[in-house]
């Protein structure tokens, strides 16, 4: 299964492509579309939804995994990263793939087994789970591997796959 995982954002949006077999993961591409503080906000989403559109039509995904918002402080921060996260949403509508959302717990539990671990744990064992040579850069892609390792270990489930089957997920 071919999925892509996205740490959403609009000045740094992270994606990661792995493909995933069992427990094992490939990582087939990753990397992160930014755009410039200068830059109009309309622009910014446009830019975000032209690469999000060229990702999807490369890499062919079987499903998208991405990270729910959580924000406890900046609320114009949190609108700008919503709006973002809306025209990323359209891009896989449009596409035709399914989305997966998931919380910060969620991909730290599936990737490291603990919910209260650290970024770094994080970044660490996503390192070792795709076999890479040293922890992508920026954080935003790594963080985007590992929510795409997430969706990999939630997919598998034998719970999800009930769910899957009644229509509910």
């Amino acid at each position: 299964m071919i999925i892509l995982g996205i740490d959403p954002g609009y000045a740094i949006i992270g994606y990661g492509i792995i493909n995933a077999k069992g427990n094992s993961y490939e990582p087939i591409g990753f990397g992160a579309i930014t755009t410039a503080a200068g830059v109009p906000f309309n622009r910014r989403l446009q830019i975000i939804f032209e690469e999000m559109n060229s990702i999807i039509e490369q890499y062919k995904p079987d499903a998208i995994a991405i990270e729910k918002l959580y924000f406890n402080s900046n609320q114009k921060t949190a609108i700008c990263v919503a709006e973002a996260r809306g025209v990323i949403l359209l891009s896989a509508q449009i596409a035709g793939v399914n989305v997966y959302e998931y919380t910060p717990l969620q991909v730290k539990s599936a990737v490291t087994g603990y919910g209260q671990a650290t970024k770094s744990q994080v970044m660490k064992m996503t390192q070792r789970l795709l076999k890479l040579k040293e922890v992508p850069k920026p954080d935003d892609t790594a963080d985007a591997l590992a929510i795409a390792i997430c969706h990999s270990h939630s997919n598998g489930s034998q719970l999800s796959q009930f769910l899957i089957k009644r229509g509910i997920k």
